[in-house]
């Protein structure tokens, strides 16, 4: 599986031209790295959250490439857009319009390397905008087989 997934994300981000760290469409480029520590949630810590019945779980939601979404997410993540995009950040955008701004929301990618990734500084970035305040990053070091799929978190298959 280890093999399959992270040639399925080096194939993705060959074959569709993903430039680490460029923008997409219309989007502006926001770095991973503007977003503070204290606002990064370890994958540990999610899963455990996820899998603990005392605690309330927040909303986790997806905001990198439908292709790697369909193939394996967070166990009841939403996909919302790639937000590397002006198109996926109006996706997340209507997704949280309704929802209080004190929600706890959670937002992944795992494309590719943090430092590289076109669309986890620009959905937090948004989300503060928009008077969200209890959001947290999760940090994804490498990509989301490494850093979840191989550690044995709770993931669905398919889209």
């Amino acid at each position: 599986m280890k093999s399959l997934t992270n040639a399925t994300v080096l194939s993705f981000c060959l074959g569709m031209g993903c430039p680490f760290g460029a923008s997409g469409v219309g989007a502006e480029t926001v770095a991973a790295s503007s977003i503070p520590a204290a606002d990064l949630l370890q994958p540990a810590d999610l899963a455990a959250t996820l899998k603990s019945n005392s605690t309330t779980r927040p909303l986790v939601l997806q905001i990198g490439f439908r292709k790697l979404f369909d193939e394996a997410h967070i166990v009841d993540a939403e996909y919302a857009g790639p937000s590397g995009e002006s198109a996926g950040l109006a996706v997340l955008r209507k997704r949280v319009a309704k929802l209080p701004r004190d929600s706890a929301i959670v937002i992944y990618c795992g494309c590719c390397p943090w430092g590289h990734c076109p669309n986890i500084g620009a959905a937090f970035s948004a989300l503060r905008a928009l008077g969200f305040r209890n959001v947290k990053a999760l940090y994804i070091a490498d990509n989301f087989g490494t850093g979840w799929i191989e550690k044995g978190y709770p993931v669905t298959r398919g889209g």
